[in-house]
């Protein structure tokens, strides 16, 4: 795998806004072979050129000269305080690679909103939606683009910072540089139009197994950079699991002393403070990111059992050909299945409800993740009546449950809601009237190799290339699904191979991007031979923002 470094920036090129004046909307949907019948694609005279990911909705190209920013410009907020902090973040990329002063002001009544200024406007009345989804009013806004203004409006601030995504994108990749040509070619221009935009699903989710392998808060700060670049919303932490426990519990001191000394192959591990946990949940708030904390139970618990033996009912601890250790109880190996906390242990039950209760009052989101998968040691029946009453406590703490797809073998409460990722048991929690997040493992999970020949990665779901990744559409992957059903699209990124930020990113990228417009774009609006093209001028932004990718061979990158 490649090892990218920051580099120095080319000079500064104008990304154009749009090819044609036909809204995006108006071309052919991508479809899968294997859902239908393959329709032709459309002439690359009429493919969005305009590189931005995820497609927007509605693109209309405007005559006239283009929006430069200058030394005049500034940077106007109208709306709650909050928008500030988003100018500030606007202004921060800008600044960097520019030596632009670009001051961020309250928008003031009476005075002129043009006149080289970028405007960022909460409008609660604004008509920003151009989706279905049961957020799309509060998450889509409005990008016009003219000579003397931007003005970027939407109905929430969430909406805002999704529109500043996307300008970010349409601004010359240079802008990602610390020191860049830019400075000695200040024309950083956007050519004029609009873009109405808003998401076809409410969760666009990557999660991040925090367990097996160890990321510091830098590293997840770095993958939250990641995700607000393409408009995810959902920051999933995979925080227990049989190799690690990663969150400190104060009422049971133990678990992150034993059960966070370790990880898969035999490292020291680590864990986070609530100080490190509440400085991660405000770093994505600040870029409307919703951390959902995930303790994965009844099984995949050997870490906390290692620390509390009295908690566990497991099979022995597996140790084939030298895989894992007995070593101080922890394990570090990666097979699954074998461990359980004891379902019918009044001590169990203290521990389930001080953990959730201690995470659920430092989590400001309104979900908690309770694992649920690959369960083999307890029978149907202790396996419904675990999550059952986990999901009671859940609820007694303020918080919705979230499990993965087998949790519907037991009753849910309205509004749990399942995560596919084998299909198999995921109807289960639809018949029962509750919604689904989208991750099907040969589609969605990022730990899977691209190619036999890739270095990190497991294969059991299959190889996932970059169109595998990307020619799909959630309402037709599994027989007995409506669009209704669908909460959302989430990316996992197990961690049994992935040791590092480095190799992460080498899996997620360019595959996570895929999945960030699957998620956010409508089906009719998405094609492949679009996606590639526009896919492939990212390169240089990753590479200056030090992204490591894996340049797919179905791309034909630019330089």
């Amino acid at each position: 795998m490649s090892n990218l470094r920051r580099g120095i920036v080319a000079p500064a090129i104008v990304l154009l806004l749009a090819a044609t004046a036909a809204p995006l909307s108006a071309q052919a949907p991508a479809q899968s072979p294997a859902v239908s019948q393959p329709v032709p694609s459309p002439p690359l005279a009429t493919l969005d050129a305009h590189r931005v990911v995820p497609v927007p909705a509605n693109v209309t190209v405007a005559a006239g000269e283009p929006f430069v920013f200058s030394a005049n410009t500034k940077l106007v907020t109208d709306g709650p305080a909050e928008l500030t902090r988003t100018g500030e973040y606007l202004a921060r990329i800008l600044r960097k690679s520019t030596a632009l002063r670009l001051p961020v002001s309250g928008f003031k009544r009476g005075s002129p909103s043009a006149g080289n200024v970028v405007l960022l406007r909460v409008d609660t009345s604004a008509v920003a939606s151009v989706g279905t989804a049961p957020t799309a009013r509060d998450e889509g806004y409005t990008l016009d683009i003219a000579a003397d203004t931007i003005r970027l409006v939407a109905r929430t601030p969430a909406g805002v910072f999704f529109g500043v995504a996307t300008l970010r994108q349409l601004l010359p990749w240079g802008i990602e540089a610390e020191q860049s040509a830019l400075r000695l070619a200040p024309t950083v221009s956007v050519p004029p139009g609009r873009i109405v935009d808003s998401p076809r699903f409410a969760w666009r989710g990557s999660m991040l197994d925090v367990a097996r392998h160890f990321f510091t808060v830098d590293e997840v700060k770095q993958h939250i950079d990641l995700m607000a670049l393409y408009k995810f919303n959902r920051l999933h932490l995979h925080l227990a699991d049989d190799q690690g426990w990663r969150i400190a519990i104060a009422s049971w001191p133990k678990l992150t002393q034993v059960g966070g000394s370790s990880e898969v192959g035999g490292a020291s591990g680590g864990f986070y403070t609530k100080a490190d946990y509440a400085e991660i949940v405000r770093y994505a708030a600040a870029r409307h990111i919703m951390v959902v904390p995930e303790i994965d139970m009844p099984g995949h618990s050997n870490a906390a059992i290692a620390a509390y033996p009295q908690l566990g009912c497991s099979r022995p601890t597996p140790n084939i050909y030298g895989e894992g250790t007995q070593s101080a109880g922890v394990y570090t190996g990666i097979r699954v299945g074998w461990s359980a906390l004891c379902p019918d242990k009044a001590l169990t039950w203290r521990f389930v409800n001080d953990v959730v209760r201690e995470i659920a009052s430092i989590t400001p989101g309104p979900y908690f993740h309770i694992g649920g998968d690959e369960v083999e040691v307890l029978n149907h029946t202790q396996y419904a009546r675990f999550v059952e009453r986990v999901q009671a406590i859940v609820h007694k703490h303020g918080k919705t449950m979230v499990g993965w797809e087998e949790v519907g073998k037991a009753t849910l409460r309205q509004g749990s809601i399942a995560q596919l990722w084998r299909s198999d048991t995921a109807l289960l929690a639809v018949k029962q009237g509750n919604q689904l997040i989208m991750s099907p493992g040969p589609r969605t999970y990022l730990d899977m190799k691209y190619t036999p020949a890739t270095e990190v990665g497991l294969r059991w779901a299959g190889y996932i290339e970059l169109r595998t990744a990307y020619d799909w559409d959630p309402a037709t992957y599994s027989a007995g699904l409506s669009e209704q059903a669908i909460l959302g699209v989430e990316a996992p990124l197990w961690s049994e191979t992935v040791r590092n930020l480095n190799s992460a990113q080498y899996l997620l990228v360019p595959r996570l991007p895929a999945l960030a417009e699957v998620a956010w774009s409508a089906q009719a609006a998405r094609s492949w031979e679009g996606f590639r093209t526009r896919i492939a001028t990212h390169a240089a932004r990753w590479r200056l923002l030090g992204i490591n990718f894996y340049a797919s061979p179905q791309v034909e990158w630019a330089p």
